[in-house]
């Protein structure tokens, strides 16, 4: 990954987590798992607060359908990693009801509900006309997967995921099996919601910045354009961008909460246009 505090930085506990599930599975830790016990009480437990029930909680729509969702906010974002990892999810959280190599054979809500996600993703005109028939909580239930993996995907971009052999398989499946969930005592305190926690609590940037990058408003130097890139083009981040950074004296703690402020907020964004538009 583009930060070496993703890949060592972790505390004590987490290493000796980390150390043991990959002699278990035999397989490195994948870099999202790595991300997210990195500081999980800034970003990780109202994260996962959302994406537990949004993936696996009761719902309209099936697991796999979700995952479909998924795939397609990945898509959007032009984010190789998560592309391939949840059409593996699908195929593992799925009955047959949807094929990920076969979208267009969906049932007819689903495609009406990704077509709206699409554009809630790509900050474009929203057109409620093709929910019409779906009922109020499907709408509410989709965009949250939508806002979940609007934050991921940037994140991975950013961070440069990659999968090593042998990580998607064993990967999603012990995913599945968790229903998204991690062991409580990996998660940190409790800070709030996942707009608390990102923009309200101290850390080693000031909350007035990574306010200033989740909207672009008055965004200081050197963040304005990187902060840029993760919101509307984060598939466009390269070790150079992040090496710029470092080089104008910025420490890799900073650019990581800056990254996740601008990733929540951009998301958060589309999230609140998508139901104001829907009415959910």
């Amino acid at each position: 990954m583009r930060l070496s505090i993703l890949d060592h930085g972790h505390r004590g506990r987490t290493r000796l987590f980390l150390t043991l599930t990959s002699k278990v599975s035999r397989v490195a830790s994948p870099d999202i798992v790595k991300l997210l016990l990195y500081r999980p009480d800034f970003l990780t437990r109202p994260l996962l607060d959302l994406t537990a029930p949004a993936m696996r909680g009761e719902s309209y729509w099936t697991a796999a359908e979700r995952e479909f969702l998924a795939m397609s906010t990945a898509r959007v974002h032009q984010c190789p990693f998560c592309l391939v990892t949840h059409a593996e999810m699908i195929r593992v959280a799925g009955h047959g009801e949807i094929d990920p190599d076969r979208p267009a054979d969906a049932r007819p809500e689903l495609l009406a509900v990704q077509g709206f996600l699409e554009a809630v993703s790509r900050d474009a005109e929203l057109d409620v006309a093709p929910l019409r028939d779906l009922p109020p909580n499907a709408v509410a239930e989709a965009l949250n997967v939508n806002l979940v993996w609007n934050v991921v995907n940037r994140l991975a971009n950013a961070f440069g995921f990659e999968l090593l052999d042998g990580q998607l398989k064993s990967g999603t499946r012990a995913l599945h099996r968790a229903g998204y969930r991690f062991p409580g005592f990996l998660l940190g305190a409790d800070h709030g919601d996942l707009r608390a926690s990102v923009f309200d609590q101290p850390a080693h940037t000031s909350v007035e910045l990574r306010k200033a990058v989740a909207t672009g408003d008055d965004v200081e130097e050197p963040w304005r354009e990187y902060a840029t890139l993760v919101r509307d083009a984060s598939y466009r981040i390269t070790d150079a961008d992040v090496r710029r950074l470092t080089a104008a004296g910025r420490s890799e703690d900073e650019i990581f909460e800056v990254t996740v402020a601008a990733a929540v907020g951009a998301a958060l964004h589309s999230f609140d246009a998508g139901r104001a538009a829907s009415g959910t």
